[in-house]
C-alpha cells in the first residue's frame, strides 16, 4: 500500500513540477508594435445559415456579458509606410451565387514521397512591397480559392509588438503555405499599443471579438510571428476537438517539450473558443497562458487536446532581430494551480481600447490597449487567496 501511494503521489508532483521546471528553464516567449481605424459588421455569405446565425448570436452575447469593456478610440498611426494599405473598409469575398455551386477543395496527403511537402522557409527580408508582389492576396490578407470551395473560413491571430522583421518573414512563407492548402484565409495582426507587459492571450481574445465582426469564421488559428511550418501535410483547419499545431519545434529539438505543452500555434473551431470562454486575461509577460488554455479544453470543454504527430507537425523558431524576450510572470504559477472558475476570466471580461484597424495588402492590422489590472485585483477577481 505504502509502495503505491509513494508513485501516485510522483505522477502527481511530475505533472505539477515538469511545466514549472519547463518555465523555469527553458522556454523563452515572444513579447513585444503599433496601428489605425474601425470597422463595421458586414454582411456574412451564406446568411441563411442556422449555424451561422447562431455564432454570431453568441459571439454578439457573449462579449456584451459581465464586464466586457471595447473603447474606441481613434489614432491615425501608420507603421509600415512600405506596405499597401487601405483606410477604409476593403475587403473581397466569394460570390455566393457561383462559389457555393463550386466542388469542395480536396488537398491531398496522400503522396509518399515526403519532400513534395517540404515547405522552403524564406530567410531572406523583403519589403512588404516585395512580398506583396509576390503572392496576389486581395486587401486584409485575404485569400479564397477560386475553382473549390474551402471547407472553412479560417482566421490567423497573430499577438504583435515591435516585431516587424518578424512579420515579414512569416507573411513571406504563411501566404503561399496556406494557398497550397486551398483555404479561405484572413491574417489579423493583433497589435498593442502601449507600455505594458504583454499580453499574448488576451490579443487573441481581440483577434477573435473583431475578426468577426468581418466575416463569419468558423476556424481560428492562434499563431506566434516567429513560428513557421515546414510540413504542408500540418492541415490548417479546426475539427471536433481543439488542436494543438505547433508541437515539434526547432528550438525544442523537434519534440513535446512536456505533456501539457499547449504553445505556439493553436486551432480553434468557434464552439470551442466559445465553450472555453476564450483565452485567459490575466497573464503579462511570459509564461501561463498556454498551459491555462491547455485546462480549459481538459476541464471546462470536458474534450482532449488533438495533435499531428512529430514527423508532420514540425516548425522553425526564427530567433534573430535581438528580440527581448518578455518577463516571466510572477503569478503564473499561483493562477495556474488555483483551480480558479474560468467563467470569471476570458472573453466575458476582456476589456480593451479599439484605436484604429488597417486593411493592408498582406494582413488586417489591429491596434489596441490592454488595461491592466493589479495583483489584487486579479486575485479578487478570480477568488483566489493572497500569499
Amino acid at each position: 500500500m505504502r509502495k503505491n501511494r509513494c508513485i501516485i503521489h510522483l505522477s502527481i508532483c511530475s505533472i505539477v513540477l515538469v511545466p514549472v521546471f519547463y518555465y523555469s528553464v527553458f522556454l523563452q516567449i515572444e513579447a513585444n508594435q503599433t496601428v489605425k481605424r474601425s470597422f463595421l459588421p458586414l454582411l456574412l455569405y451564406k446568411q441563411g445559415s442556422v449555424i451561422e446565425k447562431n455564432v454570431t448570436q453568441d459571439t454578439n452575447n457573449l462579449t456584451s456579458l459581465n464586464n466586457t469593456s471595447i473603447r474606441k478610440e481613434s489614432r491615425e498611426f501608420n507603421p509600415f509606410p512600405d506596405g499597401s494599405f487601405s483606410i477604409s473598409i476593403n475587403f473581397t469575398k466569394p460570390d455566393p451565387t457561383i462559389y457555393n455551386s463550386l466542388p469542395i477543395c480536396n488537398f491531398s496527403t496522400s503522396n509518399k514521397n515526403v519532400s513534395f511537402y517540404k515547405v522552403p522557409i524564406i530567410y531572406r527580408l523583403y519589403p512588404f512591397s516585395t512580398i506583396e508582389n509576390q503572392h496576389g492576396v486581395d486587401f486584409g490578407g485575404h485569400w479564397f480559392p477560386k475553382t473549390c470551395q474551402a471547407e472553412q473560413r479560417l482566421a490567423i491571430i497573430v499577438p504583435y509588438r515591435n516585431r516587424e522583421l518578424h512579420l515579414k518573414l512569416f507573411l513571406n512563407v504563411m501566404h503561399p503555405f496556406l494557398k497550397q492548402q486551398q483555404l479561405d484565409y484572413t491574417i489579423f495582426v493583433i497589435n498593442q499599443h502601449d507600455h505594458e507587459e504583454f499580453n499574448r492571450a488576451a490579443l487573441f481574445n481581440v483577434g477573435y471579438i473583431e475578426a468577426m465582426k468581418l466575416y463569419s469564421f468558423d476556424c481560428f488559428i492562434f499563431h506566434d510571428v516567429d513560428l513557421f511550418p515546414e510540413d504542408l501535410r500540418n492541415l490548417y483547419k479546426c475539427g471536433d476537438r481543439p488542436r494543438h499545431l505547433a508541437v515539434a519545434i526547432d528550438k525544442n529539438k523537434y519534440h513535446l517539450p512536456y505533456s501539457t505543452y499547449f504553445g505556439g500555434a493553436t486551432a480553434f473551431s468557434v464552439s470551442d473558443l466559445l465553450g472555453a470562454n476564450g483565452h485567459p486575461t490575466v497573464y503579462w509577460g511570459w509564461g501561463g497562458e498556454d498551459d491555462d488554455m491547455f485546462y480549459r479544453v481538459v476541464r471546462k470543454l470536458k474534450k482532449s487536446v488533438i495533435r499531428y504527430p512529430d514527423e508532420i507537425a514540425r516548425y522553425k523558431m526564427v530567433r534573430t532581430f535581438n528580440h527581448t524576450a518578455a518577463k516571466p510572470y510572477p503569478d503564473r504559477i499561483k493562477i495556474l494551480t488555483s483551480n480558479y472558475n474560468y467563467n470569471l476570466d476570458g472573453l466575458n471580461t476582456q476589456n480593451y481600447t479599439l484605436h484604429n484597424i488597417l486593411f493592408y495588402k498582406l494582413f488586417i492590422l489591429i491596434n489596441v490597449t490592454l488595461p491592466k489590472e493589479s495583483r489584487k485585483q486579479i486575485y479578487t477577481r478570480l477568488n483566489i487567496k493572497m500569499r
